[in-house]
């Protein structure tokens, strides 16, 4: 079924609804700082900031909300939760500096008449006297229906009654909500299209919720029944299991059904970035639109196919957001993710030492799943300065470590074809296998050379699993030299910076005597 495009409007309420996500309270300074970003930057069409006489923390957020949106322009975009209580909720909104009040009415006749113990006659009576008020006061009104869904279904005689003693007030959106996240895609275009159908003169906006992972298909149903607003959050906060992802909503809504909408989608991951890190609510790495994976390719095929003629690439491409293509390094790399990461560095590599720094990324992705373009300097330099030495081999080792207790070291090496083990002790994982490998190597007349420097370091921006790259300094004799090691493991790297330099001298040793 086509539809006519239009402009949707996206009101965000994550500073409202979001904050009622279990473990979040935004400080004001919070608040004020993503309200901003919502507004000026992202350019939604509305924001819901807060609930009425919550706190004196939350009347301080909102105030200085409201103070800068008057400045800026955007004092009628910004909105409260208030309740049916006729003057209180208005008063402190006032008190604020607000513009708009968003009214929560009872939208089922079981609340209704359960929670409130009133007639739907009584309930409306007391709605309108606070939307009179409000009026009096010289806010703008919407009002939400709450459990609107499931007041829909079980008696939608009481929500016509409701909305027919509404219509004609100087309400400017009837909000309809499915407060419990309870409704399928098409339930939701079936309810929506009768409403809008029955009350065309209204403004409808459909506040979702996530219970069952299907608000944003619910959105997609609500605009093609006729609806004219959304409300959504950043990064799916709110209740239970959230609402609606402004970042799914808005490239869906435009995607999918051409619709117009105001935000300016360069500036979603860098806002979600912000809520994430006030909220204190991750965000799951291959979330839609601004997870942190989600531009990633990992097959070496899918690289190929890009490389060749962009056959893995659709119109969700990470250039709109502000972000960029990477192709993971792993042991599912081909030559086409390796040529693409050495691209983005700005690094050339001979087709010989591109094939033995794939290998070496293939054999570390068995122990650690992805490489990343920080990564690969660190293995570029390791694997271009290794020689094809192989006089020592190790096969197989184990650290253990605890706190204020020595580290041992069980070993298994191969030199020059001859299998041995060893243990050892020290006061760390390294020093524990320098006590092992020593043992083995008298059996060869040889001792390794004092330290005269141990460097261990990580890409810069490099996060906890960042590959780490060891630089010993030995001192040999009449020479200071170094070697590298990189592997997952700080101690391993300095484990394989230490193997390479004993088959360097080992080498040496061999040469000498022929």
């Amino acid at each position: 079924m086509s539809i006519e495009s239009r402009h949707i409007q996206l009101m965000d309420t994550t500073l409202r609804d979001g904050e009622q996500t279990q473990g979040v309270a935004f400080t004001p300074t919070e608040k004020v700082s993503i309200a901003k970003a919502l507004l000026q930057f992202l350019r939604v069409d509305r924001i819901e900031v807060a609930s009425a006489r919550v706190s004196e923390g939350e009347k301080e957020a909102v105030s200085q909300i409201n103070q800068w949106a008057r400045q800026e322009g955007f004092a009628d975009r910004v909105e409260v939760l208030g309740f049916v209580d006729h003057t209180r909720s208005v008063d402190w909104i006032r008190s604020t500096g607000g513009s708009v009040i968003n009214l929560l009415a009872k939208g089922s006749e079981k609340h209704c008449r359960e929670q409130l113990g009133k007639t739907l006659e009584q309930h409306s009576t007391e709605v309108l006297q606070t939307i009179a008020y409000a009026h009096e006061q010289g806010l703008k009104i919407n009002i939400y229906l709450e459990d609107w869904s499931n007041g829909y279904k079980d008696s939608p005689d009481y929500v016509y009654g409701l909305v027919d003693r509404l219509r004609h007030s100087p309400v400017s959106h009837f909000m309809l909500p499915d407060t419990l996240g309870v409704m399928a895609p098409d339930e939701v275009f079936n309810s929506f299209h009768d409403m809008c159908g029955r009350y065309p003169d209204l403004l409808f906006d459909f506040h979702p919720h996530n219970d069952y992972g299907l608000a944003t298909a619910n959105v997609m149903a609500a605009v093609r029944a006729g609806i004219s607003a959304v409300h959504c959050t950043i990064n799916c906060l709110g209740e239970r299991a959230g609402n609606a992802s402004l970042a799914e909503v808005a490239v869906v809504l435009r995607d999918k059904m051409n619709m117009q909408l105001s935000i300016d989608e360069s500036h979603l991951v860098r806002i979600s970035n912000m809520v994430e890190n006030f909220s204190g609510k991750r965000v799951a790495a291959n979330a839609p639109i601004v997870g942190a994976d989600v531009f990633t390719q990992t097959a070496g095929i899918h690289a190929d196919g890009d490389q060749k003629g962009g056959l893995y690439k659709t119109r969700l491409g990470p250039e709109r957001f502000s972000r960029t293509h990477s192709y993971a390094l792993g042991k599912m790399s081909g030559k086409a993710s390796l040529k693409k990461n050495l691209e983005r560095l700005e690094v050339e590599l001979s087709e010989e030492d591109q094939k033995k720094v794939l290998a070496r990324i293939v054999s570390l992705g068995d122990s650690k799943q992805t490489i990343t373009t920080d990564d690969l300097p660190f293995i570029i330099a390791d694997v271009l300065e290794s020689k094809s030495y192989q006089h020592i081999k190790l096969l197989n080792c184990s650290l253990n470590s605890g706190l204020d207790l020595q580290s041992t070291v069980s070993l298994r090496v191969e030199i020059q074809g001859e299998n041995h083990q060893a243990t050892g002790a020290g006061s760390g994982g390294f020093d524990a296998f320098i006590d092992a490998i020593s043992k083995v190597l008298k059996k060869y007349d040889y001792r390794l050379p004092e330290l005269a420097d141990y460097e261990v370091r990580i890409p810069k921006g490099g996060h906890a699993n960042a590959l780490t790259e060891c630089v010993i300094t030995w001192n040999c004799g009449n020479e200071l030299r170094k070697t590298r090691g990189v592997h997952v493991n700080q101690v391993f790297s300095g484990i394989m910076a230490t193997i390479k330099l004993i088959n360097i001298q080992l080498h040496e040793m061999k040469s000498s005597a022929e």
